[in-house]
């Protein structure tokens, strides 16, 4: 939905809004300022919601955290879930997982990336990308593609369920799982279970490498344009093992500019606000964090597949690494930075990720029962930091002598991309509004940019200081009688 105002202004701008973003997970805005002759002055995207995790938390018992910060989301809980419950291994005290623990957490991330990817390409972004920007909004959705491209929807359908069946079997349910506690994991998998999944992961990997291959078939119809649609240049951090793969689980820090030159890499994720500052800004509940030593003007920074895939050295399932050097070949030696070169970059994402799943579905570890690490001295402080399908995601706890949390801080995935996805949509802005009469399908065009990245809005709604309130009193007729306002 979009609607127009014209703003009182001593510049007479008009104000676009377009409330609510659709498509995307949480409720946020975006609005833009034109002049007289449409020419944008003004685009901000604008979180609305306001969930404030990071206090609440506060003074509840750690053994409580990671069930309670997986509602958080209902697309990503295994996320807040493992981050949580790293952060809590260490405030436990308990030493390094057993190799079964850490397999079958890993298996219920990868799981969790398949299902998320495939809910956001299938779901979300595909009836723009297989119907057009500006087709006919009543049929632009997924009940459109699957009119139009049945075979498509059901094999996006049954990617995402498969998915959705790895949580279930590790976790115990499909969403908000109980399955992953500090110091492993509290079920073993059985046999059945192993099985059930072996059955169908061939048939995941074959439809995830068709994925791939239809968001290239679509890159080919423009390239320039997929290239250059809304974008940012930007520059981009992940977590790689030490041997420069991707590692959706654990790792050091790498981050690279905008040109693909070194900031920093292999860092420890416990040090991360020696190397990342946030700040707040008084129009949206989602902060913004930089890279210190740049400073916030240059320090901002992307995330997730669109990083990933162009940071790591290389990925080590053949199929996804066959797929990443395309993608890397497109470029032409330079890191891609347009917002539609996020899906796919997500697709060889989802490749990857079933890919190991079945890896480690042939691994005799992963039906094992030693689930608990050993136990020693508890921590008061610790950091838990995993790659979400979205992008890095940070945990951060403080406990106190009774073990109640003091402290929690969250950077989540939409929040390190917040400055990116402003820059994203501003670009689309200048390019395809400015200048013209608005239409519902330009304005689409701005929420293409933001879905590109996938955000999960609800996650990312926290903030520093007071929250703003404004309150008004109107009367039976509508009249304003008073405002108050906080903040």
């Amino acid at each position: 939905m979009s609607n127009l105002e014209t703003a009182e202004s001593p510049h007479r701008l008009r104000r676009v809004a377009i409330e609510p973003v659709s498509r995307v997970e949480g409720h946020g805005k975006v609005t833009i300022l034109l002049d007289q002759e449409n020419r944008v002055h003004q685009v901000r995207l604008h979180i609305v919601e306001f969930r404030g995790f990071e206090i609440f938390i506060e003074g509840r018992p750690y053994w409580e955290v990671p069930i309670a910060v997986q509602r958080l989301c209902g697309i990503c809980p295994v996320s807040h879930l493992l981050a949580a419950t790293k952060a809590m291994d260490l405030i436990a005290g308990y030493g390094p997982l057993t190799p079964t623990a850490e397999k079958l957490r890993r298996l219920l991330h990868y799981g969790q990336i398949v299902q998320s990817h495939a809910l956001h390409f299938f779901h979300l972004a595909s009836p723009d990308l297989l119907l057009g920007f500006e087709s006919e909004v009543a049929k632009r959705n997924i009940m459109g593609v699957a009119a139009a491209f049945p075979d498509l929807a059901r094999q996006g359908v049954l990617t995402r369920k498969f998915g959705q069946e790895v949580i279930r079997h590790v976790a115990g349910k499909r969403i908000h799982g109980t399955g992953v506690i500090p110091g492993g994991v509290n079920k073993a998998l059985s046999v059945e279970d192993r099985d059930s999944m072996r059955g169908g992961i061939d048939q995941i990997v074959e439809w995830s490498k068709a994925a791939v291959d239809l968001v290239v078939e679509l890159h080919q119809t423009s390239p320039e344009f997929y290239k250059v649609f809304g974008e940012a240049r930007a520059n981009m951090m992940a977590l790689v093992n030490s041997h420069g793969a991707p590692d959706y689980y654990h790792g050091g820090l790498r981050a690279r500019d905008a040109d693909g030159k070194p900031i920093f890499d292999h860092v420890d994720t416990t040090t991360y606000q020696s190397l990342l500052q946030e700040d707040v800004k008084n129009w949206t509940y989602m902060k913004f964090p930089h890279i210190r030593a740049l400073g916030a003007e240059k320090g901002w920074y992307r995330v997730g597949p669109l990083a990933r895939v162009q940071l790591c050295d290389f990925m080590p399932t053949p199929l996804a690494e066959a797929e990443r050097k395309k993608f890397v070949a497109a470029g032409g030696g330079k890191p891609l930075h347009g917002a539609l070169m996020y899906h796919w970059a997500r697709m060889v994402e989802m490749l990857h990720a079933a890919e190991l799943a079945r890896e480690l579905l042939d691994d005799a570890d992963i039906v094992g029962t030693d689930l608990m690490a050993d136990k020693g001295s508890r921590r008061e402080e610790a950091v838990g930091v995993i790659e979400a399908p979205r992008g890095t995601l940070f945990h951060h706890y403080r406990v106190d002598e009774n073990d109640l949390v003091t402290y929690c801080n969250l950077i989540v995935s939409t929040t390190n991309n917040n400055q990116a996805m402003n820059e994203a949509i501003r670009a689309v802005a200048s390019r395809f509004l400015s200048g013209h009469e608005v239409t519902e399908g330009l304005l689409n065009h701005i929420e293409i940019a933001i879905r590109a990245y996938d955000p999960c809005l609800s996650c990312a709604t926290h903030a520093l200081g007071q929250m703003p309130l404004e309150v008004d009193l109107v009367d039976a007729d509508g009249a304003l009688v008073s405002r108050l306002r906080k903040g």
